[in-house]
């Protein structure tokens, strides 16, 4: 057969499989059962054990012993690692990270867009003894974070489907609400997070443009409800814009959002 250039248009089923259960897990922050990731999947439960052994021996999913349940595993942080790294996304951001930390004195994070949700790839600790804890490859639910607001707001995503789901008396779960909220996003260019993922943590982020416009990261500070309230919030609102717009220019940026992100 000649070649044409392009990919070929016949999938491989059990590879497609394959990428359900990973999604499936990456849906969820707990670790999940053969039996549940067959039942979110749609795939026969056999099939599934069969999957995750396979995904285990490659290391893109942990088998954890002590519940016999399931989770990612760390390949796929190393391969996203990869195409960051080729990008130069963290290392141009690193030094904006660790500036926001000195001025605000609470954590700061760098998150990248993935296929549902915005996804941790880099962060610089608080330096007080009381801290919110970042964890790399942790996931942003979107419509409960300032982060995944961010996402919605400006990376052209449309909103999760089906109902949304509560995780405090906070966490914005109506669709209409969640749409204003989004407006709202846009027209004053960050976004806020008051407990509305986990009770305890306040966060508030903005977006890193590419060369192209584009949604290139997003930047966020995240702290303990306790100290960092509205009042606090506010404060790092300028730092905050001010190092997402070094990032974005140190990408390439210049200055305009692609008809790409337009709403």
């Amino acid at each position: 057969m000649p070649r044409t250039g392009q990919p070929a248009i016949r999938l491989v089923g059990s590879v497609q499989r394959a990428f359900a259960v990973i999604d499936a897990l990456a849906e969820v922050d707990t670790e999940l059962g053969t039996n549940e990731i067959a039942r979110r999947t749609g795939v026969n439960p056999s099939t599934v054990s069969r999957l995750l052994a396979t995904l285990v021996a490659g290391g893109f999913v942990e088998h954890v012993q002590e519940s016999g349940r399931y989770r990612l595993g760390p390949r796929l942080l190393q391969l996203g690692n990869v195409v960051l790294g080729r990008l130069d996304l963290r290392q141009i951001a690193r030094p904006h990270l660790l500036a926001l930390v000195d001025s605000t004195r609470e954590t700061a994070t760098l998150s990248a867009a993935g296929q549902r949700d915005a996804v941790t790839v880099d962060f610089a600790q608080s330096p007080f003894s009381v801290q919110s804890v970042a964890q790399l490859g942790r996931p942003s639910i979107a419509h409960a974070t300032a982060t995944g607001k961010v996402l919605l707001a400006f990376g052209g995503r449309a909103l999760p489907p089906g109902p949304l789901k509560s995780y405090t008396k906070r966490t914005i779960a109506k669709r209409s609400e969640l749409t204003a909220e989004l407006d709202a996003v846009r027209e004053r260019g960050y976004a806020y997070n008051f407990g509305e993922r986990e009770d305890d943590l306040h966060a508030i982020a903005a977006p890193v443009w590419g060369n192209h416009g584009e949604l290139a990261a997003i930047l966020g500070v995240q702290g303990p409800a306790s100290r960092f309230d509205r009042q606090a919030m506010e404060a790092v609102v300028e730092p905050l814009l001010e190092h997402a717009r070094e990032v974005s220019l140190e990408l390439g940026w210049a200055g305009l959002v692609g008809e790409a992100v337009e709403r």
